[in-house]
């Protein structure tokens, strides 16, 4: 069961590929989806490494001891979705809208964790999952917010060069 629950992501993940990386933010998106994976991944080996949480069924298992399917597929995506809901939103509307992304996971993981051999908390809570999901998602944003501020300032370097 457990793998097929994995090949079900895996695939509405490349299904939604298409969908997510059109349109005039491109480059954005995909600085978003490829951070956003580098920084799952480094803290999730952190978690993995510090024997926090395990993956008992997961891809690849010789060479990773994280979950890479979470990591670089279905944690990015929905950073890229988050942030294109979250775009020109302050910071209450964004706090929010973060609780849309990080209670359901929360709940969800909760429940897996209860329910399938996909993953196994060993120091871990649906609460630290909340923390984390939130942290990443803000740093990501963050990042974001300092490419439009920089994008802004190089708009403006360029106009005054004219």
């Amino acid at each position: 069961m457990e793998k097929r629950l994995l090949n079900l992501l895996t695939a509405l993940c490349v299904v939604s590929l298409p969908f997510l990386f059109k349109g005039s933010k491109m480059r954005e998106s995909l600085v978003i989806f490829f951070s956003k994976g580098v920084l799952a991944t480094l803290v999730d080996a952190y978690v993995v490494g510090t024997k926090r949480v395990e993956y008992p069924v997961r891809p690849f298992t010789k060479i990773f001891k994280t979950n890479i399917i979470y990591d670089i597929l279905f944690f990015p995506l929905l950073s890229v979705i988050w942030v294109k809901i979250t775009y020109n939103d302050e910071i209450w509307k964004m706090l929010l809208k973060s609780l849309l992304f990080s209670v359901p996971m929360s709940v969800g993981q909760w429940y897996m964790e209860k329910n399938t051999k996909l993953f196994k908390w060993k120091k871990w809570t649906a609460l630290h999952t909340f923390g984390s999901v939130n942290f990443t998602l803000f740093t990501i944003r963050g990042f974001v917010g300092l490419i439009k501020l920089l994008d802004k300032f190089k708009s403006k370097q360029s106009i005054t060069e004219k």
